[in-house]
């Protein structure tokens, strides 16, 4: 469900109870070490020197050694967080005792509520109330716990290591897997929440008080479900603009909502576009995998914000080099040519056989003068059109042919280090010897080493392709009266009416009205048949009709095969120079409002030439989307066409995007064609779907 701008937002949740509570209980404490209530238990005593640990079991029989009590009315003193382990069917018991207690925050473990179906959601929806009502906080049911570093708050089923990465998952395994890598490189955890089913805390919320946490510097979310997709773009958008980047890993892409659309728009318009969309507006990195995102997290460790888009390929062999350059082109990086200053400055300090034009072939030097990888990494960083550096090949590797030149490898590594740390640009190595001595070094002094090639080249690309949050990011607005009538002619009128172009026309039932329509519009004119979804596809349209006999036979041919309500005559639209697109809306049902854009008329399920946002758009953002088009330099004019009016054309989508975000009960929208031309924009055709 998404809110309108009246609606949102509620006031932030004070977190504070969950991830630095004076006391911790957990309900459910066992000594079987098959369950739940084990994991946690082990991992909460490692926090006594921290704050008091509570276990509790319905026995009150002793756990790990400790002593243990029969619920939380009879601790010694009120405890913050409640962690809860038990069979669903005594979980809203032991909420309630929580909440008794004065407990401020509840962790629930336990499964078995909204993902069991109605019952089960139902049962959530009330416990999610209860705890409200209470002052209280949950996170989950149906989670793995809670981590923070700084507080020393241990309440997940596996040790994390420390470290700057704020991680939300809904997965538990992806997060051990995402640990394990990042351990690798040197990286661990400030906070890990693990999210279960949401029925109170959101991903929302949890960024929001990730932003503020100041041992966080990166936000990393595995996500299935974003709720209010609106307030977790908002919250995203939040922290960015804060200088904590937020990277998502996510799923989705559904083709069961292709096959149940009911437009054009609905049918291109996928859960992974819907995603994509958001994470542009709020500024997201998505990535696809989690060695993915471990890798772009290192990145942005290491390097922040740095431009990388233009890159130096520096490689030992020709094979590696050329390799290099082709996926980092393929990974949205530029491989430009050398100034041929620094050409000849690399000269200097290479054989005759090298190359110095980009990529660097280094042709052997390596094995004569190892330190040679230093000299020109110094020189291509300190380029001034160098954003970034990648190096392929056998650095790590020269160490196995003698004790003199493995110690001089690890020296080139630090001073290469020591290079990268001065100079601030982006460097990525891959090595067929990532597990060396050398590689070792390189790691220790911050410069990211790779097994592969393409996940060097892909780490330095999504720096390359970062975008930041879109300032002009619009609240929904409040809902207008809604519409009741899905026709051609109610969708038109309401376009029209709230500033969008469109050919004169008339509403008519019969033949002598339409002949009359026509009389009255002038020139040629076209003729539709109303009630039908796709009007072309039926024979319910009828173009360049000029004079009575023609518009008479059109209709005549349409009341016969078709028997439709009505038609609407409206003036023939001059399509010269013109360019036809689509602009469709489609309201999601977590993300609200969604903007497709692309080349239209018959052509839009064919070159599926597409672009999407969040909607409403402004004038300006609609220029934006229209740029992202590959189509886009028709636009501008090609072969000595004119350029179409792009002012008018930008202010149409923004009124488009308007009217559906202000009738949340039209389900889609579509505008196809809008014909653009130098002279102005026109809506040639229009339909709404209810729902």
């Amino acid at each position: 469900m998404t809110l309108s701008a009246t609606e949102r937002r509620v006031p932030e949740r004070d977190l504070g109870p969950l991830f630095s509570p004076n006391a911790v209980a957990i309900v459910g404490a066992s000594n079987d070490q098959t369950k739940w209530g084990n994991w946690i238990s082990v991992q909460a005593l490692r926090m006594r020197q921290r704050r008091p640990v509570y276990l509790i079991n319905r026995r009150g029989e002793p756990v790990l050694g400790e002593r243990a009590y029969r619920s939380m009315a009879a601790l010694p003193q009120r405890a913050d967080l409640a962690v809860i382990a038990v069979p669903a069917a005594g979980f809203e018991s032991a909420v309630e005792d929580a909440l008794a207690a004065g407990a401020r925050a509840i962790v629930g473990i336990t499964a078995g509520f909204a993902e069991l179906g109605t019952e089960g959601e139902a049962r959530q929806t009330a416990l999610a109330r209860r705890v409200r009502e209470a002052g209280a906080v949950l996170l989950g049911p149906n989670c793995l716990g809670v981590l923070d570093s700084g507080s020393e708050l241990y309440l997940s089923s596996n040790p994390l290591p420390p470290g700057p990465v704020g991680l939300i998952s809904q997965s538990g395994n992806m997060a051990l897997e995402l640990s394990r890598i990042l351990a690798e490189r040197g990286l661990g955890f400030s906070r890990f929440a693990s999210l279960g089913n949401q029925a109170d805390i959101t991903v929302a919320d949890l960024i929001r008080a990730y932003t503020v946490h100041p041992e966080t510097k990166l936000i990393a979310v595995y996500s299935e479900d974003f709720g209010d997709g609106r307030d977790f773009v908002a919250a995203a958008a939040e922290a960015t603009t804060m200088g904590k980047p937020v990277v998502l890993l996510t799923v989705g892409a559904s083709e069961a909502s292709v096959r149940g659309a009911k437009s054009h728009t609905g049918a291109l318009v996928s859960d992974s576009s819907v995603i994509d969309a958001a994470c542009r507006a709020a500024g997201i990195d998505r990535v696809a995998s989690p060695r993915q995102m471990a890798s772009l997290l290192e990145a942005l460790h290491l390097f922040g914000a740095a431009p990388a888009r233009r890159v130096a390929v520096l490689a030992d062999g020709g094979g590696h080099a050329s390799v290099a350059c082709d996926l980092a082109e393929q990974y949205g990086l530029s491989v430009p040519e050398f100034d041929p200053e620094l050409s000849r400055l690399l000269r200097g300090h290479l054989t005759p056989s090298a190359g110095v034009g980009n990529p660097v072939d280094l042709a052997g030097m390596g094995e004569r003068d190892v330190t040679s990888f230093a000299r020109v990494l110094g020189d291509l960083l300190d380029a001034p059109d160098t954003d970034s550096v990648l190096i392929t090949g056998y650095f790590g590797g020269y160490g196995e042919y003698s004790a003199a030149l493995a110690a001089a490898e690890i020296e080139t590594a630090a001073e290469m280090g020591e290079l990268v740390r001065d100079r601030c640009k982006p460097v990525a190595v891959h090595t067929m010897y990532p597990y060396s001595d050398a590689a070792e070094e390189l790691q220790r002094r911050g410069v990211p080493v790779f097994r592969a090639i393409e996940e060097a080249a892909r780490s330095l690309g999504m720096l390359a392709r970062r975008t930041a949050a879109d300032p002009a990011l619009r609240p929904l607005p409040d809902p207008l009266p809604p519409v009741a009538d899905d026709g051609y002619w109610s969708a038109r009128e309401l376009i029209r009416a709230a500033g969008a172009h469109f050919p004169a026309a008339r509403l008519v039932t019969t033949v002598d009205e339409a002949v009359e329509a026509a009389r009255e519009i002038g020139g040629r004119v076209v003729v539709k048949a109303l009630g039908l979804l796709h009007k072309s596809d039926s024979g319910g349209v009828a173009l360049r009709l000029e004079g009575d006999a023609a518009v008479r036979c059109a209709v005549a041919d349409m009341a016969e095969r078709l028997s439709p309500p009505g038609y609407c005559v409206e003036a023939m639209a001059d399509l010269r120079d013109g360019v036809e697109l689509i602009v469709g809306v489609r309201h999601d049902p977590r993300f609200g409002p969604v903007t497709m854009l692309g080349l239209g008329g018959v052509t839009t399920e064919v070159l599926r030439d597409v672009a999407f946002a969040l909607a409403p758009l402004t004038p300006g953002q609609a220029r934006e989307l229209l740029g992202r088009l590959r189509s886009a330099a028709l636009l501008h004019g090609v072969r000595g066409r004119p350029a179409v009016d792009l002012d008018a054309l930008a202010h149409t989508i923004a009124v488009i995007t308007e009217v559906a975000a202000a009738h949340p009960e039209i389900a889609e929208l579509e505008v196809n064609p809008l014909l653009a031309t130098p002279r102005g924009c026109q809506g040639l055709d229009a339909r709404i779907v209810l729902g």
